[in-house]
């Protein structure tokens, strides 16, 4: 990877889904301005706040699709990360002090 890109892999579309009130949202049906979360398999050198391995939030309009040995990923620019998941620490509030 060059500069500040990030490669992730994103997981493939598990089909139908249930909303939290129990209707079911067919395979084919279109989520619009939804997040979307992916896992990092590589990083450019100048990216500084992803990790190998993290989890990130990104806007699927802000990405670009490409097929590596029959995989496919999507590569984002740094600043197209809106947030990276973490470990949550037990006992704590998730609050930063």
């Amino acid at each position: 990877m060059l500069a500040d890109r990030v490669l992730a892999h994103q997981p493939q579309a598990e089909g139908e889904r249930r909303s939290r009130a129990g209707i079911l949202i067919p395979a084919t049906a279109q989520v619009s301005k939804r997040l979307v979360w992916a896992e990092v398999v590589a990083i450019g050198p100048h990216v500084r706040t992803v990790k190998i391995g993290d989890q990130v939030l990104f806007n699927p309009e802000d990405r670009f699709e490409v097929e590596v040995q029959g995989e496919d990923y999507v590569i984002l620019r740094e600043r197209d990360i809106h947030a990276v998941a973490s470990e949550r620490i037990g006992g704590g509030t998730g609050l930063y002090l």
